[in-house]
């Protein structure tokens, strides 16, 4: 169990055996955390459910305040009844006075009814309901429930699950390798992260509104749970997953697939691209600009990055006899190494 919690060094030697006994305990230690964050999940699902619902809660409220869908014609309902029994209540208080004009036996009736009608007053719900997601089947409380709670516990056992699949990658690459791709490797639960949160705070929110108010006139907007719920977690994963393009541009520039000159030259299609990713996300002219924004700036980061971080590009032997154009080592030389990657995209090896 010792393996499972350490990395392996890169000069170990392990049979086929060893390394599947490996992998068993890495996914034993990965799925006991999965189970006990998903336990602490479920236990705190009030809470989760809270956080997820908050976006729809405040378009669904905005719709119910208008008057607007069932459940807004519901509300005005609602407190239309409470309007008139109020004034009914007032009528009827009026007309028991001594000094209304009735008969006392006539006023004696109506203190009964005055009580009564105060105690069904009392029932009506005078907050707005309705502006939860709902629930059609007999169990989908209970499945949506269970929804919930696994996505939040992916998402906070993420960085425990990540650290186990990069023990058991990670020892087959070379030291040189492993120092160049840890750092991207450790970027991505952050970046991933971040992703989550700005799609929170800014696309769902924006991507509920416009789906939400889109046509609402013309349909009894009624937000089925399980769909909802489904939505928002594509949203956030697709945001988590986007906010990545820094380790992938630095990965291919550190493999030598990419310069930072040949980024810096694509700066307008990146900008077109990260538009066209902002644009594909359900939003107004106002959202566009917030999420394309962002996304550039990632861009940016990424070739001030990779100016640091690029591969070394291979120094000449003998600088002094070394001439334009040509190699250290023959053409014909039988022991000439094999032209880099960057190398064949560049075009500066006579070879090619």
């Amino acid at each position: 169990m010792a393996r499972a919690i350490r990395t392996i060094g890169h000069e170990d030697r392990l049979s086929l055996v060893d390394h599947l006994d490996e992998l068993r305990k890495r996914l034993i230690i990965s799925g006991a955390v999965l189970a006990v964050v998903f336990g602490f999940c479920l236990w705190q699902n009030h809470a989760l459910l809270d956080v997820v619902n908050k976006p729809l809660n405040k378009q669904t409220r905005k719709q119910v305040q208008r008057g607007e869908g069932t459940v807004g014609q519901a509300v005005v309902a609602q407190q239309a009844l409470l309007k008139l029994a109020r004034d009914t209540e007032s009528a009827l208080a009026a007309l028991s006075h001594p000094k209304s004009g009735l008969p006392a036996h006539t006023r004696a009736q109506l203190t009964p009814l005055i009580a009564s009608l105060r105690t069904d007053v009392k029932k009506i719900p005078r907050t707005p309901q309705g502006e939860k997601p709902a629930t059609l089947g007999v169990g989908e409380p209970f499945t949506t429930t269970l929804t919930i709670s696994l996505y939040f516990a992916l998402i906070i056992a993420l960085p425990l699950i990540l650290y186990e699949v990069y023990g058991f990658v990670l020892p087959a690459l070379h030291p040189n390798e492993r120092k160049a791709i840890v750092p991207l490797l450790t970027a991505v639960p952050f970046l991933f992260a971040a992703g989550v949160l700005f799609g929170y705070f800014v696309v769902l929110p924006a991507a509920t509104r416009f789906l939400v108010n889109f046509n609402s006139s013309e349909f009894n907007v009624l937000i089925q749970a399980s769909q909802y719920y489904r939505f928002a977690a594509t949203v956030l994963l697709a945001m988590g997953v986007f906010f990545q393009v820094p380790v992938v541009i630095l990965g291919t520039t550190r493999a030598g697939l990419v310069t930072p000159r040949q980024l810096r030259k694509g700066r307008r299609y990146a900008l077109l691209a990260c538009a066209a990713v902002a644009a594909f996300l359900p939003g107004d002219a106002i959202t566009l600009i917030l999420e394309t924004v962002p996304l550039y700036v990632l861009y940016e980061a990424s070739i001030l990055l990779a100016t640091f971080v690029r591969r070394p590009e291979a120094e000449p032997r003998d600088v002094g006899s070394a001439e334009p154009g040509r190699t250290d080592r023959p053409a014909d030389d039988p022991e000439e190494t094999d032209p880099s990657v960057q190398d064949m995209i560049d075009h500066v090896d006579p070879r090619l």
